[in-house]
């Protein structure tokens, strides 16, 4: 059979240098290129054609959830393998709705993650113990993924009123890093990956009034 062919897209070299380093050597595995951002990505696919693309989430400009949605669009027969940091429902949700075939975090050893793309490019799902985990228990709990809690909602409204999150934490009597944690709770609960997102999605939602003066 011949090699499998691969896209890394991430948007440090050095990542890139890593991921490429690790599939080295795999007589089974061909690295056929390399992308920046989401939008070199869908380039090089139409391009080079490859098998399984590792696709990295948050990049600058067109990020990975939004190519893996253009690319499921387009009818790519590239598999997309999610290979990046983060496992908060924020990146996990859209990614796996948008059409990746797994998910996979960068600290994953380089046989998981082999033994990954080989599933990867047959077909079936691959999905890191830390969010198989995160999508069980969402399916076991009640439906109430959209409700904040009071101070979810004190973070949020001063958000909304442009603090910086140090401003929010004085205001609110907490730390940084504080205001922090109760920022990613609510992109994941709201299903957002920004502060802007956040705020117009509350908006929509009534979870925030706008003010009158």
């Amino acid at each position: 059979m011949s090699p499998i062919r691969l896209l890394i897209v991430d948007d440090h070299p050095v990542v890139r240098d890593g991921i490429r380093g690790m599939l080295a050597g795999d007589p089974d595995l061909d690295v056929v290129g390399e992308a920046s951002d989401g939008a070199d990505a869908l380039r090089l696919v139409s391009e080079l054609q490859p098998d399984v693309v590792l696709m990295d989430l948050r990049m600058p400009g067109l990020g990975g959830a939004a190519a893996i949605k253009t690319l499921a669009e387009e009818g790519a027969r590239a598999k997309v393998l999610v290979l990046t940091t983060y496992d908060t429902d924020a990146d996990v949700v859209p990614a796996l709705e948008a059409g990746a075939t797994g998910y996979l975090l960068k600290d994953a050893p380089r046989d998981q993650l082999i033994r990954a793309i080989h599933a990867a490019a047959r077909g079936e799902s691959v999905l890191a113990p830390s969010v198989a985990t995160r999508l069980v228990s969402q399916l076991r709990s009640p439906p109430d993924h959209e409700t904040l809690s009071d101070r979810e909602l004190e973070v949020l409204t001063l958000i909304a009123q442009g603090e910086t999150n140090a401003g929010a934490a004085a205001r609110l009597f907490i730390s940084e890093a504080t205001v922090k944690t109760h920022l990613l709770h609510i992109y994941g609960k709201l299903g957002v990956n920004d502060r802007a997102a956040a705020v117009a999605t509350a908006y929509e939602r009534g979870l925030l009034v706008p003010h009158r003066d």
